[in-house]
């Protein structure tokens, strides 16, 4: 018996990989997060058991997992986005470990990687950007020192925010010393879902953007000079001159 960890992507059902769908398809129990994994995923599966989870607390989570346990029975757990990036499994993990219950992650699409597709961008750019920042806006669950906004953004690297809309305003405030007023600004919407859509502007106006669009919700804030820059080195990658 295995507990699968499942990445169900960004919310398009063909983002899911191919293991990822087949473990969905073939576990006795099936627990879910709610309305972040698209219905069409457990379409086709043979679960004898199938739980949103999203109204679930751990204890009861794990309390399903022992029960699948003891029957020796596979349960999909299945996460929106990439389970290892602010999937919550750590503290499943955590607990799966101390009862000695076998587990595996199943990577998926993250929300940054479908973002920058539905942008037409690549988030690495030669003389622009070479590194990727993910991170999350301080709310409910602090940061650890020295990962603040204020101190990430001093690299002036690529960076995707998640869970900050409703904190847009202040993260505006906390970027803006670091990219200046004309960094340009994504605000992405439900990206890969039918009704996707984004915000594009600077941090001098993205928040005005962002209000007219109306989003309040399940949206990433990219920001850096990647999303529209056009005056950058060819990658080396390409280049077949024996002598350089």
């Amino acid at each position: 018996m295995t507990v699968y960890f499942i990445g169900a992507g960004p919310g398009d059902p063909e983002l899911i990989t191919v293991r990822g769908q087949r473990l969905i398809r073939s576990c006795a129990t099936i627990l879910y997060a709610g309305s972040l994994v698209p219905v069409a995923l457990l379409e086709g599966n043979t679960a004898e058991i199938v739980v949103n989870s999203a109204d679930l607390t751990l204890d009861e989570i794990i309390a399903l997992i022992e029960t699948a346990h003891k029957k020796n029975q596979d349960v999909a757990r299945v996460h929106s986005g990439d389970p290892s990036l602010y999937g919550a499994i750590g503290e499943q993990i955590r607990r799966l470990r101390v009862l000695n219950i076998p587990y595996e992650i199943i990577p998926g699409v993250t929300a940054t990687a479908a973002s920058a597709a539905l942008l037409g961008i690549e988030l690495t750019l030669p003389d622009i950007s070479q590194t990727v920042i993910l991170t999350r806006h301080a709310s409910k669950t602090t940061m650890p020192a020295g990962e603040q906004l204020h101190d990430l953004a001093r690299h002036r690297a690529t960076m995707a925010i998640h869970l900050g809309i409703p904190h847009l305003h202040n993260i505006v405030e906390e970027l803006l010393p670091h990219y200046g007023a004309d960094c340009p600004v994504a605000v992405v919407h439900r990206a890969s879902w039918p009704d996707q859509d984004y915000a594009l502007g600077t941090l001098a106006d993205i928040e005005a953007k962002v209000l007219a669009k109306g989003f309040q919700r399940t949206a990433l804030i990219v920001v850096g000079e990647v999303l529209t820059a056009n005056d950058f080195s060819d990658s080396k990658l390409y280049r077949f001159d024996k002598n350089t």
